[in-house]
């Protein structure tokens, strides 16, 4: 019963997207801050960043909430591919060492403690030879 009252509002409205999803959180982490510090404006911006959130959610202009999260994604996307690489070479850094090429600045990943290797770059073919 719940569950259909809630599907009827949300017809016809956007909807949570990834931009919603980042307010929300950056909301959160704001009132925890708040909490920590004891800061009065840090309350009013989480808590208008949480209805923001909600009035796009709840919005029916759906295609000026669709170019809002493009737009979003598209600044958004190469900071987490960014983060998301260093994960990575952290998670790999025992086994693992990361070379810059120096023809094209690609990073290549070789293992650790095969002495000189001859290594390739897939990218631009430039070949060296590095001790790994």
């Amino acid at each position: 019963m719940i569950r259909n009252f809630l599907r009827n509002i949300m017809v016809g409205r956007y909807g949570p997207d990834h931009l919603n999803i980042a307010m929300i959180i950056l909301s959160l982490v704001l009132i925890l801050l708040n909490a920590i510090l004891v800061f009065a404006p840090l309350f009013y911006v989480s808590y208008a960043i949480l209805a923001l959130a909600l009035f796009r959610m709840l919005s029916r202009n759906i295609t000026r909430r669709r170019a809002e999260n493009d737009k979003f994604i598209r600044y958004w996307w190469p900071v987490r591919t960014k983060l998301n690489r260093s994960r990575a070479n952290i998670k790999h850094r025992k086994t693992h060492k990361f070379i810059k090429c120096r023809g094209c600045g690609n990073t290549l990943r070789v293992p650790k403690g095969k002495g000189k290797l001859q290594i390739t770059c897939p990218k631009c073919a430039e070949r060296f030879i590095k001790k790994t």
